[in-house]
């Protein structure tokens, strides 16, 4: 089964956004919605792949929390439809509900990923670059050093821990040992 756009869809990018949130549509919608960009809405994670074979997105916008298949499974789905071959890879930006989250999008194989509350711009801009440049090299296997260096959105170098994703202020505490 191939995937092509037909030259009538390319002039105006497609997205598919899956959430039950309406106040999410409606944030995503003022972001980039227009008449230069066509927003399709699914309310269940079940409906993402049947909503990608009926009209190949630009991008694919995942709320995390959503209906019976969450943003995470509904992501993984895609890439192991990528991986068999029936998909090409889709950009995707998922959209999660706390820090902590960004484990869960990086293990789902998402492009990118903001933290809600959503802020307008940065939402424009990441969907704005995703649908320009396509999605980055598709990620295979374990997370590289490098990959997660880099990994956190949102939080300043000083602040990580151990170069990892999380602030400094959650490292585990080191436990002192027992008087006596």
């Amino acid at each position: 089964m191939t995937h092509d756009r037909p030259a009538s869809l390319t002039a105006v990018p497609d997205v598919l956004l899956a959430t039950d949130a309406d106040w999410v549509a409606d944030e995503v919608a003022a972001a980039v919605g227009g008449p230069d960009v066509s927003i399709r809405r699914v309310r269940a994670g079940k409906h993402v792949l049947p909503a990608i074979e009926q009209r190949l997105p630009d991008l694919v916008v995942l709320d995390l929390q959503i209906g019976n298949m969450g943003g995470m499974a509904t992501c993984m789905a895609i890439r192991l439809e990528e991986g068999v071959g029936r998909l090409p890879h889709l950009p995707v930006l998922m959209l999660l509900d706390r820090v902590p989250d960004v484990f869960l999008a990086k293990r789902s194989e998402a492009d990118e990923w903001l933290v809600k509350p959503l802020e307008p711009l940065g939402l424009r801009r990441v969907m704005t670059r995703l649908m320009e440049e396509g999605p980055s090299e598709p990620h295979v296997g374990p997370p590289s050093a490098a990959s997660i260096e880099g990994a956190a959105p949102g939080i300043p170098e000083e602040d990580r821990a151990d170069g990892g994703d999380r602030p400094r202020s959650w490292r585990k505490r080191q436990r002192q040992p027992a008087p006596g």
